[in-house]
């Protein structure tokens, strides 16, 4: 895993419309590869194997997400929740405005 570049950061899922949109503000914001195949399994392979998340995420706009991307928005919340449960020692806290 890559050093840890930031203990917070806070992504804007507000005027997210698309998978496709969510998936490049999540790279972008995570820093992900540029080899990262932009669906939930690259998702989670990548916050597993190949990046640092950071200590804490604030997600701004989720209720807007939930409402325009509902599936897309769920996936991403139990990805985040079983990062938590499979890795406890690198536990991360998620936030949801």
């Amino acid at each position: 895993m890559s050093i840890k570049k930031q203990s917070m950061i806070t992504i804007d899922v507000s005027s997210i419309n698309t998978s496709q949109e969510l998936h490049l503000l999540l790279k972008e914001a995570l820093e992900l590869p540029n080899f990262y195949g932009e669906n939930w399994d690259a998702f989670w392979d990548a916050i597993t194997g190949l990046i640092e998340l950071p200590v804490k995420i604030e997600f701004i706009g989720w209720e807007s997400l939930e409402a325009k991307l509902p599936s897309d928005a769920n996936v991403l919340l139990v990805c985040l929740n079983d990062f938590n449960e499979e890795f406890p020692d690198e536990r991360r806290d998620f936030l949801f405005h």
